[in-house]
């Protein structure tokens, strides 16, 4: 029967069965969320705080019973930035077990090198950029059970701006630097390259300059070595091969008690040394895991390249008549390098030193000019005197500098000393075989050397030409397209050249191993071209090619027998072809992101106000402190030109000027056209290079460093050198300018780039007496290497100007080489 009373429901059965006395959800709660309430503020309810570490982590390791929780971490960077500049990444990390790793990685944006990335605090160099970019790196912590968490850190990285307070004038005898830098003292006049040489004394007795550093330091390269020492390394920023030209002597100091001249005769051995002072050094430096620079003075790689040192010529001149000596009777060899001044660093890794005032060495005695008329013709002489090389008043003797050829030589038979008699011997043969008549002709050229092979002979690179060459920068290199090479001859009036490789470029040759023999391929064929610059902001490359343009021997200035006699004689041919007559044309830099070139127009005395153009168009009265005045254009100014297509093969170009020097106090209508003031104003712009490609100041807007070699503004400041980030050409206007010189005025109308205001400013003050000149860096860009030349040079043992590099009162002052670094490590100058 049915129960109609039956209650239908439902159980759970017993709901305690359990009679152990483990943790409850409760206690576990409680327990884990009280132990790491403080690191993990965002876990607010039980199931996160329980289970968090498997869901976060699907981590099935153990500890107290229960998952294991993941580091608790964070992040955070140095803050918004620019390129160039450090940037520190910090982790934050707590958990309770041991933490095993961390890391940095970039999750995006340009990539960068991080240091130190498997620790809590990473660093690396901001990027170049053109407009603000964001940098994204992801920080992970790892404990020792295994369990990992990550966190993202975001850094605005804004283009560079230069990066320092510019440094004020000075008349002190010391070297002056932004804050936040450190200059230090790394190759001075006299140091010795090897271990047998002793230390430097600096009191004039020191001897065996083959084998020390020599004098006037100028020009300068870096070239990477590896960790090997011996093989090349164009990225090694801690180990490398600086190569520095020593331009010329301050003679006053090299001797105990200055220079000794008896009855008109110098000692062989003050010669000798004075000599061996010239040409060029190849030293190792290195740098320590804490920072500082040295140089090893026991390498492998360290020489010495002196006036003496054996050369061999290449390319077009090679063998000509012009360059036959009693030394070199088929005209292919030479003895030595002289009064070499700035440089060229080569693509496949060269160093070019460029031979300047070579001419004022060679003695000629009475009459030589009408020997050489008489056995030559006139147009030897006419040659000879376009090039300096002409003998005193009335056919007079030209003694030559420093009366060197009035010594005897070293060793009896030798003709060390006897080459720099350039006197013509009528004994001897008309082709010059037997006397060195035709010397000067082996010297103004451009001379390479490999820095990584001491036994490899310098050659001297004669496609390029000859002249006063000042230094010469490659441009941009492309696959498939002939490189160019630009040069200036550094005299008042004279004239900017560019010589264009026959050969395309190929990118295999930037780590050639057979580095001379890469030379040989791209600088011993190709046209030399010389510039013309138009009033109208265009320009064209002449070629300098014997049978073009009147080059040839029915030519009216100047009878042209071939090539070799166009290239020997350049400057007569760019007076054939009507090039532009320039205010002393000194250093070419090349900008490595837009290809424009620019070149330093130092000074010019003789710069008449009737004698103004477009591109030298200033000639004015500048006076000096003293009462003294300077005339001409005396402070100088920054040409720059920009090729027509952006192509080192192009014959046609647009051009404008960067900067003009001048005092800040300068009529700014006429004479101060760039609007210069305390902080950047300027005069005799000289040495001239851009930051390198590899680091971020040679990229997007590379940095330009300006060095001065002045005379017209030392009596307010000192030697300088500025820092540039600048425009391009064509980014000011013209202006019309009145001149006025001291008996005549005249107009012209010139084409300034934009004022530079904030982007051009003083980095640094050299000591007294001296010139700033050769500038390179690191790959890195965080090291740079600069040249203090001649500090002292209007002082004498009586007279005392400087004492620099030295801190002890009466020591001789010393050229010498600096590095300087940012105390933050970042990139110099931003």
């Amino acid at each position: 029967m049915s129960d109609t009373n039956l209650v239908v429901g439902y159980s759970d059965g017993d709901i305690e069965t359990n009679p152990s006395a483990g943790p409850s959800l409760h206690d576990l709660v409680e327990r884990r969320y009280s132990r790491r309430q403080a690191l993990r503020n965002g876990a607010s309810t039980a199931a996160v705080a329980v289970f968090g570490g498997s869901l976060l982590a699907a981590c099935d390791d153990k500890g107290d019973g229960i998952d294991n929780i993941p580091p608790v971490v964070g992040g955070s960077s140095s803050g918004a930035t620019s390129g160039g500049r450090v940037v520190t990444l910090t982790g934050i990390v707590t958990d309770d077990n041991a933490i095993v790793a961390q890391a940095f990685t970039q999750v995006s944006g340009p990539t960068v090198a991080l240091a130190n990335a498997n620790t809590g605090t990473a660093t690396f160099i901001a990027p170049a950029v053109a407009a603000t970019t964001n940098l994204v790196f992801r920080y992970s912590a790892t404990d020792v059970k295994g369990a990992a968490s990550t966190t993202d850190i975001t850094v605005a990285v804004s283009p560079a701006t230069l990066g320092f307070a510019a440094v004020g004038k000075s008349l002190a005898d010391a070297l002056v630097v932004p804050d936040g830098y450190d200059a230090t003292v790394l190759y001075r006049l006299g140091d010795p390259l090897n271990a047998a040489t002793a230390a430097y004394a600096n009191n004039g007795t020191d001897t065996g300059f083959s084998a020390r550093a020599g004098d006037h330091h100028d020009g300068m390269s870096y070239f990477g070595l590896a960790a090997s020492g011996t093989a090349q390394d164009a990225t090694s920023s801690t180990r490398g091969v600086l190569v520095m030209n020593h331009e010329n002597i301050s003679e006053q100091y090299l001797h105990p008690n200055g220079v000794t001249l008896t009855n008109g005769v110098r000692p062989t051995a003050e010669v000798v040394k004075e000599m061996e002072c010239h040409g060029v050094s190849v030293v190792e430096v290195t740098r320590a895991s804490t920072g500082g620079w040295s140089y090893v003075q026991g390498s492998a790689l360290n020489r010495r390249i002196t006036p003496y040192t054996p050369t061999s010529f290449s390319g077009p001149v090679r063998g000509s008549a012009l360059l036959y000596t009693a030394y070199s009777t088929d005209g292919t060899a030479g003895r030595g390098t002289i009064n070499n001044c700035a440089n060229g660093h080569m693509p496949w890794e060269t160093y070019m030193t460029c031979e300047e005032n070579w001419a004022g060495y060679f003695r000629r005695d009475a009459g030589d000019n009408a020997r050489r008329t008489a056995v030559l013709g006139a147009r030897a002489v006419q040659a000879f005197t376009r090039y300096g090389l002409n003998t005193g008043s009335g056919d007079a003797l030209r003694a030559g500098n420093y009366g060197w050829t009035t010594a005897a030589e070293q060793v009896a038979g030798q003709t060390l000393i006897r080459k720099f008699n350039a006197t013509l011997d009528v004994s001897q043969p008309t082709n010059g075989t037997g006397d060195f008549r035709n010397e000067p002709n082996q010297y103004g050229w451009c001379v390479e050397i490999d820095p990584y092979d001491p036994a490899a002979t310098p050659r001297k690179r004669t496609a390029l030409g000859r002249m006063n060459h000042e230094g010469v920068w490659p441009g941009r290199v492309f696959a498939g397209v002939r490189p160019a090479f630009y040069m200036g001859d550094d005299a008042q009036n004279e004239y900017i050249y560019k010589f264009v490789s026959a050969t395309p470029w190929a990118a295999a040759d930037a780590a050639a191993t057979s580095r001379l023999a890469t030379g040989d391929k791209y600088l011993d064929t190709g046209t030399l071209y010389v510039a013309k610059f138009n009033a109208d902001g265009s320009g064209e490359w002449i070629a300098l090619v014997f049978g073009q343009n009147g080059l040839n021997a029915s030519n009216p200035l100047y009878a042209f027998a071939d090539q070799a006699d166009v290239l020997t004689h350049c400057r007569l041919a760019g007076d054939a072809v009507g090039a532009t007559r320039m205010d002393r044309p000194e250093w070419t830099a090349v900008n490595p992101a837009t290809g424009e070139m620019y070149c330093t127009l130092t000074n010019n005395s003789s710069r008449a106000p009737g004698q103004v153009d477009a591109a030298n168009p200033r000639s004015y009265i500048d006076p000096r402190t003293n009462g003294t005045r300077s005339t001409g254009n005396a402070n100088g100014h920054i040409v720059r030109l920009r090729e027509r297509g952006d192509t080192t093969e192009a014959t046609a170009f647009t051009w404008d000027v960067y900067a003009f020097g001048a005092g800040a106090d300068l009529d700014p209508t006429n004479i101060n056209l760039s609007s210069l003031d305390a902080t950047n104003d300027f005069s005799s712009p000289d040495g001239l290079w851009f930051g390198r490609a590899s680091n971020a100041s040679g990229q997007v807007t590379p940095v330009l460093w300006i060095q001065t070699d002045d005379g017209a503004y030392t009596d307010v400041t000192n030697c300088m050198m500025l820092a540039a980030m600048p425009g391009s050409v064509g980014d000011g206007g013209t202006r019309t300018i009145t001149n006025t010189g001291v008996s005549a005025t005249s107009t012209a109308t010139t084409r300034v780039g934009k004022a530079p205001g904030t982007t051009l400013r003083r980095f640094l003050v050299g000591p007294v007496g001296c010139e700033i000149t050769g500038v390179d860096s690191t790959p890195d860009g965080r090291s740079l290497f600069v040249n203090i030349q001649h500090p002292g040079e209007n002082g004498d043992l009586s007279r005392s100007t400087s004492i620099w590099p030295a801190t002890t009162a009466g020591s001789r002052p010393r050229s010498a080489t600096v590095v300087i670094t940012k105390k933050d490590g970042g990139v110099v100058a931003l």
